[in-house]
């Protein structure tokens, strides 16, 4: 009886040995050129990854679903302008990984002050909300977001504190 306990034991873990592939982790290694800068273009649906002005990866992007204009305030459904820094990584985001962009700024935060309102925050580049159905359209509530492939290669390339310019 132990030693059948012991075989099927053993067979099992050897089994689930198996199904954990280190190929299908979604945190993979970078070791090419330092990503220097991101920079993101609202109206091309683009963000490039820079090493010293030589774009290293181009990515189609999806937008807040209001994606004309600055952010103002929290809820708008639009995605900020302007410079800011990756601050921060979530490796449990709902939408598989996501990178944080440091909006918002001190110019932020008096814009939506002198509003009344709030500035919003958790401002991310993140994966898809649906890795099976493909986004067609702006969706977010103000983050960048492309594939959840993508944002494994960017994740991995990305450091905190890299400047990250998003223009109209």
């Amino acid at each position: 009886m132990q030693r059948r306990q012991l075989l099927m034991g053993a067979t099992a873990a050897i089994t689930l040995g198996a199904c954990s592939s280190t190929n299908n982790t979604k945190f993979k290694r970078y070791d090419g050129p330092e990503v220097t800068q991101v920079v993101v273009s609202k109206q091309s649906r683009l963000m490039y990854l820079m090493h010293k002005g030589e774009i290293l990866e181009q990515y189609n992007i999806r937008l807040g679903f209001a994606p004309i204009g600055h952010k103002m305030f929290e809820g708008d459904g639009r995605t900020p302008e302007g410079r800011y820094y990756i601050d921060r990584r979530n490796p449990n985001s709902k939408y598989h990984l996501s990178i944080g962009i440091s909006y918002p700024n001190a110019e932020d935060l008096a814009m939506a002050e002198s509003m009344g309102k709030k500035p919003g925050g958790d401002i991310f580049i993140h994966g898809q909300r649906n890795p099976f159905k493909p986004e067609t359209s702006d969706w977010t509530w103000g983050c960048i977001a492309v594939t959840n492939a993508e944002i494994e290669d960017i994740y991995s390339m990305v450091r905190d504190g890299t400047p990250i310019v998003i223009g109209r």
